[in-house]
């Protein structure tokens, strides 16, 4: 089109600024298109320079990490005590999910929970006491992730807490997970009352030693065909977890059946995993942590291996700069809230469920799960949207976790660092939502894009550490 007669055609706006100045375009009916671009995250000149200088290094470092991740094949092969099976477990050693915290600075919903537990051990008779018990020193806290575990929401586990252990086969190493309890006011949402207590002992004394039994029958569950063909059956393994829950159920009831001390226990065992549609989390959660830690310490590796939150803060490592924690504050989830609450009585963003999305599942896959953008009043569209920007910022694609709706398209997988300082875009994460106070539990589900704050630190700190090589 020459410059002679480009107006007497009608005028196309292609806008590069701020959404709202489509907006108001919108509203006077002329055409526009928003480009979907932001610029990069301002950061030093001179560490920007560093990490091209070793550009070469990491790509190497990052195709290493991803194989590592790719090729993993978590198992789960059995169901033990946390002080017998998870390393450096001990008696006074409570473990929560995110990055360290004391107990001064813990969140409402993790010390309901840490009090919880401490009241299901024995070692507190009431609140009152297993506050005093908790805040005393006489109790040590560690993050799940720096003992091979992880836990949802509060992530609590206690030493006398049963825990799955899955094996990635592929590479040798483990995982834990506890059992979970189902959805409301249970444990990891702080809660702690009678009820709550009384499940847990149940899952203790019935549900543990019929599932250990049954699982030691089937030798092993391969999890990651599940969580496969889970994502092809409208799950994405974090959220919404009904289609996992019903492949693990087919694949332990015939155990169940065979091992268990009666038939009434085989019943009730099984009538508990059917009735709890989350009970897939907690090993589609330890599945993705065993997974992703045999991709830990790749020297130059700008992958990351842990996304996690404690309710104060979100934190994130990197495969290449070991156990390091980068953090930043954890933002509130945009959600979808239970009758009689609201954003005020939310929590910030909690739990170690993010390892989903880390290693290419929950947010990243929400394409295979459009219902959970409903959460928020999203759409199928939307649904598909997250997913794509995803593929922006990661290392490359899964080549068993596929997106049907995408022609089988692999999860975007391997969150790499330089990508989301470069683009401007963070990691997408759906959630559950606990209450800001202790002993109230879930008030609501919802999605959230992670804080910028960690993943800058993250870059920094990977920077700082190949300056000097």
């Amino acid at each position: 089109m020459s410059i002679k007669n480009l107006f007497e055609n009608d005028l196309k706006v292609v806008n590069t600024g701020l959404s709202s100045f489509k907006e108001s375009l919108d509203k006077t009916n002329t055409k526009s298109v928003q480009v979907d671009w932001r610029p990069g995250v301002d950061v030093d000149p001179e560490l920007v320079e560093v990490l091209k200088l070793h550009a070469d290094k990491i790509n190497a470092a990052n195709e290493l990490a991803l194989g590592k991740i790719l090729s993993g094949t978590p198992h789960l092969v059995g169901l033990g005590i946390a002080i017998d099976v998870i390393p450096g477990m001990k008696k006074n050693l409570i473990l929560h999910a995110g990055p360290p915290v004391k107990w001064e600075n813990m969140c409402g919903p993790t010390r309901g929970a840490i009090m919880g537990g401490l009241i299901y051990e024995g070692i507190a008779n009431s609140i009152e006491e297993a506050e005093k018990i908790a805040s005393s020193g006489e109790i040590e806290y560690a993050p799940c992730h720096e003992h091979s575990s992880v836990g949802p929401m509060a992530g609590v586990i206690t030493p006398s807490m049963p825990v799955f252990i899955i094996e990635n086969k592929a590479h040798g190493n483990f995982a834990y997970c506890t059992m979970n309890e189902g959805l409301g006011k249970v444990l990891r949402y702080g809660a702690y009352g009678e009820d709550v207590i009384k499940k847990l002992k149940w899952m203790e004394k019935v549900l543990y030693p019929t599932l250990k039994k049954a699982v030691a029958a089937a030798g092993s569950i391969n999890l990651k065909n599940l969580i496969a063909q889970a994502l092809h059956m409208g799950d994405e393994v974090h959220n919404r977890n009904r289609a996992g829950t019903s492949l693990f159920y087919r694949a332990i009831a015939p155990h169940v059946i065979r091992t268990a001390d009666s038939a009434d226990t085989a019943a009730d065992v099984m009538e508990f995993i059917n009735g709890n549609d989350h009970f897939f989390l907690n090993l589609s959660m330890p599945a993705a942590k065993a997974t992703l830690d045999a991709a830990r310490n790749i020297e130059f590796s700008s992958v990351c291996t842990v996304m996690a939150r404690n309710g104060t803060e979100f934190g994130v490592q990197l495969s290449g700069t070991g156990g390091t924690w980068f953090t930043g504050v954890a933002p509130v989830p945009d959600a979808l809230y239970f009758p009689g609450y609201t954003k005020d009585d939310a929590n910030p963003d909690i739990g170690d469920s993010a390892i989903t999305e880390t290693v290419g599942l929950g947010g990243f896959a929400i394409a295979s799960s459009p219902a959970i953008v409903q959460f928020v009043g999203g759409t199928a569209k939307d649904a598909v949207g997250y997913t794509l920007k995803m593929y922006e910022i990661s290392a490359g694609e899964n080549n068993i976790y596929q997106i049907p709706y995408l022609n089988f398209r692999g999860t975007p997988t391997g969150i790499d660092v330089r990508k989301v300082i470069e683009k401007n875009v963070t990691p997408f994460i759906d959630t559950g939502v606990a209450h800001k106070n202790p002993g109230v539990g879930q008030v609501g589900a919802g999605v959230l894009s992670a804080p910028m704050e960690p993943f800058k630190n993250a870059w920094i700190g990977l920077a700082n550490l190949l300056k000097n090589q």
